[in-house]
């Protein structure tokens, strides 16, 4: 029975192994200059993969020939996801302008820019926003808008009922708060990190208080210490690789499971916290950095973001504590849910690890690219290429 249950625990899991911590933004950039708006969209390539199929040799590798021959369906995707008002009537979209690719912390977005023309100078601006609505649920654009005396930044849900920009900014901050949960409940290396730090948690004593004043100790750190990097990140403060603070945020979590299996760190479990949640702080930057806001703008963003992020946070522990209380002082909570779950926590982890550090495909899309490959070096053997002609 234990070795089922542990089976599901694992099957669960392993849709994570694929998504961990990789929500799906767009970045657009709108800038107004009396009838003419200049934008910049960008646009994840990992999104117009999965949307567009891009790789057209299927070897889990995107070179920037196979993104080029594509382009104009990217566009053809970019003008459905992303059309332009003011002040109720619609502009009209420009050719588009030079193919270009940029570097974000989370990989590469395809940039996309144009100049849009209105009827007349434009007072409110609406920026329509439809990317992928039909097809990913998760995925948020995160839209700055620039005005004569005015600069404002909001995160638009696909398909909801649009923002318009140039009235009251008050909107723009419940954006951010609801863009914070979002960011935590899909982070799942966030998600597992904690779960690793509660699991031994709720053994700390029969009653109730002692449980939940440890838990408030490790949820306290973990809040302080990520609130901490976030805003030195935000701010431009501290800009650590995102390749080195994601393999670290794979390693804590590694590292806060094994914990539970062989313990290294018995007393004052919150002091780990602190010290990975400030690695992990700077993974939650990542959005609000990528969206561009100007540093006199950051503020109140930055405020909604995180109070969003502890939202997210404590309905997590919420959940988690209530679910397992009354399993909490069982053989199966200790032997399954403690020991089972933190060994498939450790595997999952260290698997998210080995990708980061080395920047390799494991897991499902590494099989997938793996047998792309072994079936393209069967078709050469079949079929040798032609010779190329001379030039």
């Amino acid at each position: 029975m234990n070795a089922r249950l542990l089976l599901i625990a694992c099957l669960g899991l392993l849709p994570l192994v694929a998504q961990a911590h990789k929500p799906s933004d767009a970045y657009v950039h709108l800038q107004v200059d009396g009838v003419v708006v200049a934008q910049r969209f960008d646009i994840a390539l990992r999104d117009l993969e999965r949307e567009l199929a891009l790789d057209a040799d299927d070897d889990g590798q995107l070179t920037w020939r196979e993104v080029r021959t594509r382009w104009a369906d990217i566009d053809r995707l970019s003008l459905q996801g992303l059309s332009v008002q003011a002040d109720g009537a619609s502009c009209a979209p420009g050719p588009l302008g030079a193919q270009q690719l940029d570097e974000h912390s989370d990989g590469r977005y395809a940039v996309l820019t144009r100049r849009w023309t209105c009827p007349a100078p434009v007072g409110t601006l609406t920026p329509v926003y439809r990317l992928f609505a039909q097809t990913d649920p998760t995925h948020r654009g995160i839209v700055r808008v620039q005005q004569p005396g005015r600069d404002e930044t909001a995160v638009l849900v696909p398909g909801a009922a649009p923002r318009s920009f140039g009235t009251a900014v008050g909107p723009a901050f419940s954006g951010f708060v609801r863009e914070g949960v979002h960011h935590i409940l899909i982070g799942s290396d966030h998600i597992l990190f904690l779960l690793a730090l509660l699991l031994p948690a709720v053994l700390a004593s029969p009653r109730l208080r002692p449980v939940l004043a440890e838990v408030l100790r490790v949820v306290t750190a973990f809040t302080v210490a990520h609130s901490i990097t976030l805003a030195l990140a935000a701010f431009d403060l501290v800009n650590p690789p995102s390749r080195w603070v994601e393999s670290i945020i794979a390693a804590s979590v590694v590292f806060a499971a094994l914990n539970n299996l062989v313990p290294m760190v018995r007393e004052g479990r919150w002091k780990l916290t602190f010290a990975f949640g400030l690695v992990h702080g700077f993974g939650f930057a990542g959005a609000l950095k990528d969206a561009g806001l100007a540093q006199g703008a950051l503020a109140l963003p930055l405020l909604g973001f995180n109070l969003g992020v502890e939202a997210g946070q404590l309905a997590i522990v919420a959940v988690f504590v209530a679910s397992v209380w009354a399993l909490r002082m069982t053989r199966f909570y200790r032997q399954v849910l403690l020991r089972g779950g933190s060994a498939v926590i450790v595997a999952v982890a260290a698997l998210w690890l080995a990708e980061r550090a080395f920047d390799v495909q494991l897991g499902v899309a590494g099989a997938r690219a793996a047998m792309a490959r072994a079936a393209g070096e069967a078709d050469r053997h079949v079929h040798p290429a032609e010779p190329r002609s001379a030039r």
